[in-house]
């Protein structure tokens, strides 16, 4: 599925002029992982020479769900419609998962905008068991740019980052219930707004930072929010 379908098809936010209404606006979210959404896999890598010091991301036509999975050595800036920045990069730590797994998550609920306030409940399945994950509300230029600029990103709730944190249990579920002060900014006509899982391999998690992607921070699955004329 491309970037434009995801805009419509999954929904969530609202901009300010509409978060001041008396009326509540509800929208329903559906998270995807990178190869769903027609990219090129980011935060996880996998080797292509069993024992090799390289690890590579992995493209629709290189899925091999029962490769293992690993971080980088270093933090790997996101270029997720370049399907040629695949590697090779620094192999890290094995994550004792394969690709299938890392890709089983899943994730849907609600977003409710109603007098300034806004509210997820979010249940999510196929996550790491007894991982921990941060919640983010990114921002990507619509337009591409060579080289991509990456994603602007910001905890969701409040700015020091302690409302964004969630674990899941031993089964790998989690649930994300939260009300924030301020309602969700939509997409425009020059940036894409979303949501972002983002699980953290080494257990902890960074304030107001996600975190350094590949190495320590690895978005799993993500949203799209829809055009603030859809609200």
């Amino acid at each position: 599925m491309k970037l434009t379908k995801l805009l419509l098809a999954t929904t969530a936010g609202t901009m300010l002029a509409t978060s001041l209404s008396a009326e509540p606006v509800q929208h329903e979210i559906v998270f995807v992982d990178h190869l769903e959404a027609g990219m090129v896999e980011q935060d996880v890598f996998v080797e292509r020479a069993t024992g090799g010091s390289d690890v590579f991301r992995t493209t629709g036509e290189r899925a091999d769900m029962d490769a293992n999975v690993y971080t980088s050595a270093v933090a790997i800036p996101h270029d997720p419609a370049n399907t040629e920045a695949v590697g090779p990069f620094p192999r890290g730590q094995a994550l004792d998962m394969t690709l299938g797994e890392w890709l089983s998550a899943e994730g849907a609920g609600s977003y409710t905008c109603e007098a300034g306030r806004g509210h997820l409940e979010l249940a999510f399945t196929g996550l790491i068991p007894d991982g921990v994950y941060t919640l983010w509300h990114f921002f990507m230029a619509i337009e591409p740019t060579d080289p991509f600029i990456g994603t602007f990103d910001l905890p969701v709730g409040n700015n020091d980052g302690t409302q964004s944190v969630f674990i899941a249990d031993s089964n790998g579920n989690a649930i994300f219930d939260e009300v924030f002060a301020d309602c969700l900014q939509l997409s425009g006509e020059t940036l894409y707004s979303g949501l972002a899982v983002n699980y953290h391999s080494d257990g902890n998690t960074y304030g107001s930072l996600p975190g350094d992607f590949g190495e320590n921070a690895h978005i799993q699955i993500f949203a799209l929010l829809p055009p603030a004329s859809e609200s």
